[in-house]
């Protein structure tokens, strides 16, 4: 099975300490080295980026000299969707190589799946179509073709969010369907199997890489004002409390924080003070969250807060 990270930040926030321990999955620390990519909603102040910086590569990411220069190179995002793959479905080559990009409504779409889908075969009509031979990438296609047919405007996250929470178990019917989604406004993050995130905000601590020999005081890092949501297959360090997803699972990140959490463990989401025309932001009202009785409640930390510029 492949791997995911997301990334969701309030500020724009360069993934470098994340991303090392994750490559090595690709080929090092795991068996993941059919391909990886990521890509980046690149942004050089406080609003989201609409820009898209994608980099794929058919060769494992612990080995490949794009993903060692990403680890060296800061790129500031607010919103970060990459995959290291193992391929059960499809060749190994560059265009069945996640993340998944396309457009609609005048935003970029990214999209990275963990599974295997049985019997899938969705009527594709619109001008959504798989380059790759991968069921990931007919998922993909086929969401953006069903959202598109479900609003005849510009949706707001929250829209968006209910009419997903429509369309994915269509999906997530036919097989393993852990995925993460990204128009560069929010993080959207379903888990049929195996996904956790982890919530990092003042106070931060030290933190240890899991796969690989790397301590970091996020303190020395970052200011009380920085906040984020990493989202990973797996726990990417040894000593954060990462919260695992329930089967079915529908999360979405907005603004450095739990914005939505299908199982209702989040506060009802509202427009954020972030001007955007495509629609506004909505985040987590302020105050503690209320308590979930799955897996999935949510942490302290998921507080209308202030958010992140430096590496996490």
């Amino acid at each position: 099975m492949c791997q995911l990270l997301g990334m969701n930040s309030h500020l724009p926030a360069s993934l470098t300490l994340s991303f090392t321990g994750f490559a090595q999955r690709g080929g090092g620390t795991a068996h993941h080295g059919d391909g990886w990519g990521i890509a980046f909603f690149e942004s050089d102040d406080s609003r989201p980026g609409k820009g898209v910086r994608h980099f794929v590569d058919k060769c494992s990411a612990a080995a490949s000299p794009i993903a060692q220069m990403l680890k060296n190179y800061p790129i500031k995002s607010h919103n970060v969707v990459a995959h290291v793959r193992k391929a059960t479905v499809g060749q190994v080559t560059l265009e069945n190589t996640h993340p998944f990009v396309r457009e609609l409504w005048g935003r970029y779409w990214v999209f990275a799946h963990n599974g295997d889908l049985k019997n899938y075969a969705p009527h594709l009509h619109g001008h959504f179509r798989p380059v790759g031979s991968t069921d990931s990438e007919l998922a993909f296609c086929w969401l953006l073709q069903e959202l598109a047919k479900s609003h005849a405007s510009v949706p707001t996250v929250d829209e968006l969010t209910r009419t997903l929470q429509e369309l994915v178990p269509q999906i997530s019917k036919h097989g393993t369907f852990n995925f993460l989604l990204s128009n560069g406004q929010a993080l959207w993050a379903h888990a049929t199997t195996h996904l956790c995130y982890v919530l990092r905000a003042h106070p931060f601590n030290q933190v240890h890489l899991k796969d690989d020999d790397v301590t970091v005081n996020l303190a020395q890092l970052n200011s009380p004002a920085d906040r984020l949501a990493i989202v990973v297959t797996e726990p990417l360090t040894t000593d954060e409390d990462w919260t695992p997803f329930a089967p079915g699972q529908l999360n979405v990140f907005v603004d450095g924080t739990l914005a939505h959490c299908s199982c209702q463990c989040a506060a009802p989401p509202r427009p954020a003070p972030i001007t955007d025309p495509l629609g506004p932001v909505p985040v987590v009202a302020a105050g503690p969250a209320p308590r979930c009785i799955q897996t999935c409640a949510a942490s302290s930390a998921c507080t209308n807060i202030a958010a992140t510029s430096k590496p996490v």
